[in-house]
């Protein structure tokens, strides 16, 4: 049984010096969420909640947690991380119509669940990848967040730094993303592997047309090249004239949206976000699904370290050939935190058999990107 009795959420704040572009806008900072609780029997869980959009997104989740959550967690004991995910998940379900924030509350529960089942494992002397089914601990990792400016830079480094697989992002303009995704095949060669993301970018018609450039690349997928709530006919006609693999899945939320995806067959890759909807308790099982349907489960995760080492528990936990997404942007949100356990080693790392997340965060060393929160 879990009993909380003690709640902290804290917002983080790193100042970029360059931005992260996506097609359709900038990161000016890379923020972060961090759920911290401590149990009745002495164990702490760490989570993180999804917050990158829109600017004031971190601080807005962070009151979220203090003023609808806090008081919901406090009221119950819970027999896993499960049913309290069930249990929040009605608990405010009202006032997700009410407000239409079905999105920020997700995210908030996401990262509860994730602080749970930390102590869950914790509570049973088990890494996190184990306690949920894993056989491995060895995860596959891809360098992601590959921006237009300086992209063929980036890629070097990230090869020199042990990856074996890149993602770029692209949606820029026909010319301005051949040309990176050529400068990529070329630093990374045949025999490593490049995707690409467009971050919603196209049009159906314009997406045809990109994907026509994109044959002769040989690229292992193509990630959301139109608007997740594009019509399925335009999915539909998207994956007949794809060449490419197609990706997607960060922006579904709910398992019927998760399960449609699976039954239409239009997404060869499925992409489900740990910190944006479902924690571990929902997204391990959904892993388990999209595997058994034949398609390749790969996380997504563009955050700080907390969320990415329980991406790759998730990971390992499902099995499968798929690659943990590790943001290859300067983030002391990530680095300072998580050290060198996701160190890419051949294209791999290793997650190790200490409890639960399987580390401690080093919050002292990210003390001074805290943002100072003011209750009213």
């Amino acid at each position: 049984m879990i009993k909380i009795c003690s709640i902290k959420v804290t917002v983080y704040r790193f100042p970029l010096d360059n931005p992260v572009q996506t097609s359709f806008g900038l990161m000016v900072d890379r923020p972060m969420t961090i759920v911290e609780l401590v149990s009745s029997d002495g164990h702490t869980g760490w989570g993180e909640i999804w917050c990158n959009f829109p600017h004031v997104g971190a601080e807005h989740r962070a009151r979220l947690i203090s003023s609808v959550f806090e008081p919901l967690l406090l009221s119950q004991v819970f027999a896993s991380p499960n049913a309290a995910f069930e249990f929040l998940t009605k608990a405010t379900w009202v006032l997700g119509l009410q407000t239409g924030e079905f999105g920020p509350i997700a995210q908030c529960i996401a990262g509860i669940d994730i602080a749970l089942s930390d102590i869950y494992a914790k509570q049973r002397n088990k890494p996190l990848w184990e306690l949920f089914g894993g056989q491995s601990d060895v995860v596959a990792l891809y360098a992601s967040g590959i921006s237009p400016i300086g992209a063929e830079q980036t890629a070097r480094l990230a090869v020199d730094n042990g990856y074996d697989a890149l993602k770029l992002k692209i949606g820029f303009g026909s010319e301005v993303d051949i040309r990176n995704i050529k400068a990529l095949r070329e630093v990374v060669g045949s025999a490593r592997t490049l995707m690409v993301d467009a971050n919603q970018a196209w049009t159906v018609d314009d997406a045809c047309e990109m994907i026509k450039e994109l044959t002769s690349f040989d690229l292992s997928w193509l990630e959301e090249p139109i608007a997740k709530d594009r019509p399925h006919s335009e999915w539909k006609r998207l994956r007949d004239e794809a060449s490419v693999p197609l990706a997607g899945g960060e922006n579904l939320l709910g398992n019927t949206e998760f399960s449609d995806a699976i039954k239409d067959g239009i997404l060869s890759v499925i992409q489900p976000d740990i910190a944006k909807w479902g924690g571990l308790s929902q997204t391990i099982p959904l892993a388990k699904s999209i595997l058994n349907s034949g398609r390749r489960y790969c996380p997504h995760y563009l955050g700080g370290g907390i969320g990415l080492v329980a991406s790759a528990h998730a990971l390992a936990a499902a099995g499968g050939d798929g690659m943990l997404e590790v943001d290859f942007n300067p983030n002391p949100l990530r680095s300072e935190l998580v050290g060198d356990l996701l160190s890419a080693k051949n294209g791999k790392a290793t997650l190790g058999k200490k409890a639960g997340l399987g580390f401690t965060p080093n919050m002292r060393a990210i003390k001074k990107y805290e943002v100072a929160q003011h209750r009213s």
